[in-house]
């Protein structure tokens, strides 16, 4: 009984350890419920909820593809490249969300991903 307890207490510390806690979009907005994109670092992508930072990627996607004049949408290579800026963004919390952006996309460039 005493082993199995210790078992259960370890496996309980080694699972609480690697939970975070998830920060809502909200808690960067201001007082009209508006988010400043250009100033949210890597860190709040990588630390809210998966459905926020979808949704915060997905925004930036048609952002930067507005300002590029392009009205074209491929669901997978979106999925994909938001994915990478996720991961990239949980590598390096310090920075701006569009400089890990710029990054992925000068990255993407030159390895001929985008034409």
């Amino acid at each position: 009984m005493r082993k199995m307890l210790l078992i259960v207490t370890t496996m309980l510390l080694a699972a609480s350890s690697n939970a975070q806690a998830q920060t809502d979009l909200t808690a960067y907005a201001d007082q009209n419920g508006y988010i400043d994109v250009q100033t949210l670092t890597c860190a709040a992508l990588a630390g809210t909820w998966q459905g926020d930072a979808d949704r915060l990627t997905t925004w930036y996607s048609g952002w930067y593809n507005g300002l590029a004049k392009k009205h074209y949408f491929n669901i997978a290579r979106s999925k994909e490249f938001e994915h990478e800026v996720i991961v990239y963004c949980k590598a390096n919390p310090q920075i701006r969300i569009i400089e890990a952006i710029d990054v992925m996309l000068k990255q993407e460039r030159l390895s001929a991903g985008f034409k």
